[in-house]
């Protein structure tokens, strides 16, 4: 089949031959003809499968079919990451470069200015990220009383990032008569929940089980101790001779180091999560596309957000602790049919996690390798792709072989750290519980220490609840006589001198203050004569 046989128009066709679409994906075929006839849909396909193209192209047809007023939004398509936001715009920019439909993006960690300008420009269909889009619907500068179509995509993911209060407060502003399109790898409870309450006898369409990986992609997995992975890792990178490799990590600090220690060995990379500003990840993003570095490093908040043509080589540094990351991240490579590898590092803490793995894919994962380590008489055993001999007491230790199961690997790593737990705690209450002769010899020694400490009188309080000021002479021995010509009221021993000194200042103090007070009766006469005198004239 070709896109012609699904009635979409020549401008449309014309644009989505001049993006290298020759013909449609399994969901694009399905999805299309209903959303076209304005149907309800609840797609379901894993990362990859060209879902994008199938809603944007028939609400482009449809907005550019009937008739709207110009400048208001007509079609709003939600989506979980600022990466996936600003592709799908990218998308229907290229689908719809050859009809009057206009498009924009709004997402948060950036100016809101830029935005603002683009929405009252006018815009036809809104991609958005539902922080920045409840924001601006707060400031009354986004209306969705006229939306026609609204698009919830990659709805698991918004559930596992905590979207869904923004989402469903969001939809209570939508109009009632509207088309609904639901994609979502998963589907969980809670999305089959929400797609019972938003979708009115909607077209079910499935593409494969949205567990299993893409069959095109080749899956290895290397047991390797964590002190191993930074070393492993440019190695495998080296050798496999790829222009570009997306490495996952399960934390932001994580990204960063791998991206510095793989600075350090003369690979160019840059890293990429939620602490960097939108412009930082864009960038990176761009020069990545673009093959100016040669790795990026992500944390699972761009497992959805990147999409890249031919991207060859996928590396998990660390296993997810959620089965569904581990088939998200790994659909970055294969994408449309495309070939592509996907490497794992697993050391003995994630082997829990790849036993999950392979029990949601129903895979076994096969093992390319392990690090090399000392076998029984004590020669070392060689593992490809390392040749390295490591000196590492920890990484000497047999690993499990090649053909054990991941069950049974995951329940002795549990059962060993069980009894480490167990071990751990029986020495630190042993060292907490004292002996009958420490108990003793403790209390021995408060005792004596009680009676060689010197008793101290406590200060009394004053009337304000305070203790008295120390005593400024505390230093002094008791009989040492102490000079003090500024207080003669204290009671200290004073010489001769200074208390002659003291008394005649003190008398002469005394006559200047009699002589004043003498003198004062006499200025006040004078001073109430003229009043008197004053009076009198009026009175007259």
């Amino acid at each position: 089949m070709k896109f012609n046989e699904l009635k979409i128009q020549k401008n449309i066709l014309k644009a989505l031959r001049e993006a290298g679409y020759e013909k449609p994906t399994p969901i694009q075929e399905e999805a299309i003809p209903p959303v076209l006839e304005g149907r309800d849909l609840l797609g379901c396909a894993q990362t990859g499968t060209g879902k994008t193209c199938a809603f944007s192209v028939p609400i482009i047809q449809r907005l550019c079919r009937e008739e709207g007023k110009p400048g208001v939004i007509r079609a709003l398509i939600l989506t979980p990451t600022r990466e996936l936001a600003l592709q799908i715009y990218e998308n229907v920019c290229q689908y719809a470069r050859y009809t009057p439909c206009t498009s924009a993006v709004i997402f948060g960690g950036v100016s809101q200015v830029p935005q603002v300008e683009a929405i009252q420009r006018g815009a036809d269909i809104l991609i958005a990220t539902p922080g920045r889009l409840w924001d601006l619907m707060g400031q009354n500068i986004v209306k969705l009383n006229r939306v026609e179509c609204f698009v919830l995509d990659e709805a698991d993911r918004m559930l596992d990032m905590g979207f869904f209060p923004d989402v469903k407060r969001i939809i209570k502003y939508l109009p009632a008569k509207r088309q609904t399109l639901l994609f979502s790898a998963t589907i969980p409870k809670e999305i089959a929940a929400l797609a019972d309450s938003l979708l009115k006898k909607p077209v079910r369409v499935s593409i494969t089980p949205s567990a299993k990986p893409v069959e095109k992609i080749e899956q290895k997995v290397y047991f390797v101790e964590k002190a191993e992975k930074r070393e492993l890792l440019a190695d495998i990178i080296r050798q496999s001779n790829v222009h570009q490799t997306l490495v996952f990590t399960r934390t932001k600090h994580g990204a960063d180091r791998v991206a510095r220690d793989l600075n350090r060995a003369g690979i160019k990379a840059k890293s990429i999560h939620g602490d960097k500003s939108q412009n930082q990840r864009q960038r990176a993003l761009n020069e990545f596309k673009e093959c100016k570095i040669a790795v990026l490093v992500a944390t699972d908040i761009a497992a959805r957000g990147i999409d890249i043509n031919e991207l060859p080589l996928v590396i998990n540094f660390d296993l997810p602790n959620i089965p569904e990351t581990y088939v998200h991240r790994i659909g970055r490579t294969g994408r449309a049919g495309q070939e592509g590898t996907a490497i794992s590092f697993c050391d003995k803490s994630e082997r829990p996690y790849l036993a999950d793995i392979e029990k949601l894919t129903g895979l076994h994962i096969p093992v390319a390798g392990e690090i090399p380590h000392e076998g029984k008489q004590g020669e070392p055993v060689k593992h490809e792709p390392a040749q390295r001999k490591t000196t590492n007491s920890r990484t000497r230790r047999k690993l499990v072989s090649e053909n054990a199961p991941a069950e049974a690997v995951a329940a002795e790593a549990a059962q060993e750290k069980a009894a480490k737990q167990k071990a751990r705690k029986a020495a630190a209450a042993a060292a907490k519980r004292p002996s009958r002769k420490e108990k003793a010899a403790e209390a021995q020694a408060e005792q004596r220490a009680k009676a060689a400490a010197p008793r101290t009188r406590r200060p009394a309080a004053s009337s304000r609840g305070r203790a008295r000021r120390n005593d400024p002479y505390a230093r002094y021995e008791k009989n040492e006589p102490r000079v003090d010509a500024h207080t003669p009221s204290r009671a200290y021993a004073l010489s001769d001198e200074a208390a002659e000194r003291i008394r005649k200042k003190v008398e002469a103090a005394l006559a200047a203050r009699a002589e004043k007070a003498a003198a004062a009766p006499q200025q006040t006469e004078k001073k109430s004569a003229p009043t008197r005198r004053g009076r009198r004239r009026v009175r007259k």
